[in-house]
């Protein structure tokens, strides 16, 4: 899809690009993809790149055009991790700024008209725009961190009384997300210092924005590694939770088992084709099924005394 804005707050949007416009671009089709090509001038390798899931996040200088690549978190609409990283490029001309994205994100919702419509200044210039989306981008981080732990505190109630690897693997999916996080929080961290080197950004309000958006970037950071060491040590801690309530379980089995063998060996004993005395009396079936029952009774106290059930 692609939308056209008079200008980088996304308040008008116009049918056709004119200059100083935003062009907003998310999930393209092979057709709209060709009109970036011969509409707009963006170079094809460009394209490639951006539409690239595994793409760094980077930033280039030319004559004539900018680009940075950042990596942005969404939501996963398959069973796999429930959250991973895409890259959303930023291409800046003389005539125009385009965002391209390969998914939905809520960095730029493409179903919103304006992404920045609670912000109370203005979007002044292209690289208060550009920070404005590393900050958006720290702010997204942040809100998918605690979804994150929480969703990994729930997961902790179920492996606590566990013993399949269903829990687990849920738990190896978030530590994957949290990888997935901290790799792509590091490469925007370095977009990050490379502009500020540049020394384009020049204004006092871009000079703050900046520093605010290195130190989102930063408390995200912080936040995904601290819940990836911990993930880190939870796995290896009830991957032997999960082993130790399998063995009781067992061990209560083994148990029961016991247990039920003693009226079955008294059974077997007194059911043999041999005469045993009590063959021709009418009390015999009552006596065996009684001590049947008190030495299984007996054997459950035993039990019960040694605290193994």
């Amino acid at each position: 899809m692609i939308k056209i804005f008079k200008s980088f707050g996304g308040y008008v949007e116009i049918p056709k690009a004119e200059k100083g416009c935003w062009i907003n671009v998310t999930q393209p089709t092979s057709e709209e993809v060709q009109r970036l090509h011969h509409e707009f001038q963006l170079p094809a390798d460009i394209i490639q790149d951006i539409l690239d899931t595994d793409e760094r996040s980077r930033v280039e200088f030319d004559d004539d055009w900018s680009l940075v690549i950042m990596r942005v978190p969404v939501e996963s609409s398959n069973k796999g991790t429930p959250f991973h990283t895409i890259p959303l490029g930023i291409y800046v001309s003389q005539d125009f700024t385009l965002t391209l994205c390969l998914q939905n994100n809520e960095v730029l919702p493409i179903e919103q008209s304006s992404p920045f419509r609670e912000q109370y200044r203005a979007v002044s210039d292209v690289y208060n725009f550009i920070l404005r989306l590393f900050l958006r981008s720290g702010n997204i981080y942040l809100k998918y961190l605690k979804q994150i732990n929480q969703q990994t505190a729930l997961i902790e109630q179920d492996l606590e009384k566990s013993i399949k690897n269903r829990e687990l693997n849920k738990l190896l999916k978030m530590e994957k997300c949290l990888v997935y996080f901290i790799t792509s929080i590091k490469a925007n961290e370095i977009v990050l210092a490379k502009l500020r080197n540049s020394k384009k950004i020049s204004s006092e309000m871009n000079q703050d924005l900046l520093d605010d958006a290195i130190i989102e970037n930063k408390q995200a950071l912080e936040m995904a590694q601290i819940y990836s060491d911990i993930q880190s040590g939870m796995m290896d801690a009830f991957a032997s939770v999960i082993s130790n309530n399998l063995n009781v379980v067992m061990k209560q089995l083994t148990l029961i088992s016991i247990i039920l063998m003693i009226p079955t060996l008294i059974a077997s004993i007194f059911g043999m084709n041999v005469p045993n005395s009590f063959e021709n009396s009418s009390w015999a079936m009552p006596a065996i099924i009684v001590s049947s029952l008190l030495l299984s009774i007996l054997g459950v106290f035993v039990f019960r005394k040694r605290q193994w059930i």
